[in-house]
């Protein structure tokens, strides 16, 4: 099961994330992100200090989303990322494409 919270929106859409994001959810997870990203594009900040799983499905989701982002000329960061987790995205060199931070 996934939580996305919209915590804030100024400067900056800023998610909470929580639970899993996998293949069963990914794209209602990626809906929700671009249906408030459009009404007013802006840089995206997600809170990753309660997501407990993600799989391959989710990191090629966070990549669409970073795309469009940039495509826009905005940019996208991940915090609070849990260590297993991070590895995942060094394991796949997205750290090189993408913010990560904590």
């Amino acid at each position: 099961m996934q939580e996305i919270t919209l915590l804030s929106r100024s400067p900056e859409l800023v998610y909470g994330l929580s639970g899993e994001i996998d293949s069963q959810n990914a794209d209602e997870f990626y809906g929700e992100v671009m249906t408030e990203y459009k009404k007013q594009p802006q840089d995206l900040v997600f809170d990753c200090a309660k997501l407990a799983f993600i799989d391959s499905t989710t990191l090629g989701t966070f990549v669409r989303i970073l795309k469009k982002v940039q495509e826009d000329g905005r940019h996208m960061k991940l915090k609070n990322l849990q260590p297993r987790l991070k590895k995942l995205f060094v394991i796949c060199a997205l750290d090189t494409i993408m913010e990560i931070e904590g």
